[in-house]
């Protein structure tokens, strides 16, 4: 039987028919959004500046970056038609020597979003942008190329962030960020944008969510107009490329490939994909990527790879899209048989076969994944019981198992695991048997904490607690909000890990501009896997027995962060 083209549902046609169909025009259908046609123009005149959300850069390469911006003017209203914007692109600030400029179109089919992808120009230096519509000019940014291909850099220094629930306090730590780390090369953001929920009861005062829980294209773009609203994180996408990856949130807690959370607003299979694919062109509507990113419905490739000479290769992860569902209902629990199957897999088999024939190829001294949850075992329960996240890594212990062993097997040059999800900070030594101590070390996991999101002060003893079980874990910190510094040579890698002022409790973020402090620092040396502190605190802060059991209930009762 062939496809009905006058009705089309998308979500009952395969996902190759889907692309086959015309991909965008067929999200069109889907996601209720009717077309730009192509049609003459004048350019619009606004009422207010329509550069509210900002601009930014991104996935930087020796001769070139993708340059952004979304138009939405103060008022909300935007003309229904094409919008011509100019851009241009200069080697000093006051953008007096252009070496590239050009015009680009939007409208509404794109939620008006700009995406500039610049080639051509020289590598490893600072370049500055600005874009205009109309009789308005966007704000300059600065973003910066990449060595090039043979290249051999001395060093690198990149930042790393995660979580930013806009309801649960400032971002502080973006404004930190963009005032005391100027010189950094990049921002890699993996994942948790924005959030999906309502607003809360426990929400920072003039930081609630503008509406229930979103479900639709325009519940998307709205969220991301609201986050993208804040100043300091503008200020952080002006200052510095961002290389970024999703997890969750920025579709729905938990999901995992088709299969949406327990208790889902839209817990049928066809309602989830209509959600998922406004929730992924939203996504790439409001993020630095290439048009090659762009999203055909439900689908989005999003996981890629970016050199930085021979210095440093990060392959970029998305380990929610092809994911299998978690196993054993989710949530913090001992192991069921599942969780060790083979079948289980965090990243889908061709994302797993592209990310091990990259590295296996690679002549990079550091390589760098870039990846969601906590890869490491970790044990939360005290004592002869066990108790995993089953979100996590733990429960996809095959998977695990083959991609630790292959960093083993294939002598994989320094491996490094970049991670988010957690809202909290650890470092990890990556072991061939998380069971066995003595067992061989064949990389390092940092784990950054999040710019906002909690981890609640009552979990804190819990995973102290723990620590004993789990000797492969070499730093914990859970009451602080921030970011993470990486600097890089030939010789070492240094990992420090950096605060804003954080509440008590929640966890929360209260204020809105403070300086960030050094909570720990670690190195990992060339060629000797494993991290070794070099600044902050070394003992673990203790707990009582009814702290810990008062914590583990809390944390039983939550399916993940």
């Amino acid at each position: 039987m062939g496809i009905e083209r006058s009705v089309v549902d998308p979500l009952r046609v395969s996902r190759k028919d889907f692309v086959r169909m015309g991909g965008l025009g067929v999200a069109a259908v889907v996601l209720g959004v009717e077309a730009t046609a192509d049609r003459a123009f004048a350019d619009p005149r606004f009422s207010s500046n329509p550069f509210t959300l900002g601009v930014a850069s991104g996935d930087p390469l020796p001769d070139g970056f993708v340059l952004w911006t979304r138009l939405l003017a103060a008022g909300g209203e935007m003309p229904n038609r094409k919008v011509r914007v100019r851009w241009k692109v200069a080697t000093e600030e006051n953008m007096k020597t252009v070496v590239k400029k050009g015009e680009a179109f939007t409208g509404p089919d794109r939620g008006y979003s700009v995406h500039v992808d610049v080639r051509g120009l020289k590598s490893d230096r600072d370049y500055y942008y600005r874009f205009r519509v109309g009789d308005y000019v966007s704000p300059v940014g600065r973003t910066r190329t990449t060595p090039g291909f043979g290249a051999s850099p001395a060093a690198l220094a990149f930042a790393f962030v995660s979580c930013q629930d806009y309801q649960n306090g400032f971002y502080a730590a973006y404004g930190a960020m963009a005032r005391q780390e100027q010189d950094l090369d990049f921002v890699v953001h993996l994942g948790d944008y924005i959030y999906e929920y309502g607003p809360s009861e426990t929400a920072v005062p003039g930081r609630e969510h503008n509406g229930p829980e979103i479900i639709t294209l325009a519940d998307y773009r709205k969220r991301h107009a609201l986050y993208k609203a804040d100043e300091d994180m503008r200020e952080a996408h002006r200052l510095f490329p961002f290389i970024v990856t999703f997890d969750d949130h920025e579709v729905e807690n938990n999901y995992a490939d088709a299969i949406p959370e327990e208790g889902s607003e839209t817990p049928k299979r066809e309602d989830f994909l209509r959600r998922r694919a406004a929730g992924y062109k939203a996504y790439y509507e409001n993020m630095p990527l290439r048009p090659s990113s762009m999203p055909q419905g439900p689908d989005m490739r999003l996981y890629r790879r970016i050199s930085y000479g021979d210095l440093a290769q990060f392959s970029v992860l998305d380990t929610r899209q092809y994911r299998t569902n978690q196993p054993c209902g989710d949530g913090f629990k001992e192991r069921c048989a599942r969780a060790l199957s083979d079948r289980q897999t965090m990243t889908g088999p061709e994302q797993e076969r592209w990310l091990k024939d990259g590295m296996n190829r690679s002549r990079a001294r550091w390589n760098i994944a870039a990846q969601q949850t906590m890869l490491a075992e970790y044990d939360f329960r005290a004592g002869p019981m066990e108790s995993f996240n089953m979100d996590q890594w733990d429960g996809y212990v095959a998977a695990r198992n083959r991609l630790i062993g292959f960093f083993d097997r294939s002598n994989v040059q320094n491996p490094i695991t970049l991670t988010g999800d957690i809202h909290s900070a650890w470092v990890h030594d990556l072991k061939t048997d998380f069971s066995d101590e003595t067992s061989k070390t064949v990389g390092t996991e940092f784990v950054g904490t999040s710019i906002t999101s909690s981890f609640p002060g009552v979990f804190i003893p819990v995973v102290e607690g723990a620590r004993p079980d789990n000797p492969h874990t070499k730093f914990f910190d859970g009451a602080n909000r921030g970011y993470t510094r990486c600097d890089l040579n030939r010789q070492r890698y240094l990992t420090t890990f950096k605060a804003v002022p954080t509440e008590p409790g929640q966890g929360s973020v209260v204020t809105p501009e403070a300086a960030s402090t050094t909570l720990a620092a670690f190195v990992v040396e060339n060629g000797r896997p494993g991290a070794t502190q070099v600044e902050g605190p070394t003992t673990p802060t203790s707990s009582t027995q009814g702290e810990i059991d008062q914590g583990y209930k809390r944390l039983t009762a939550r399916d993940s962060w």
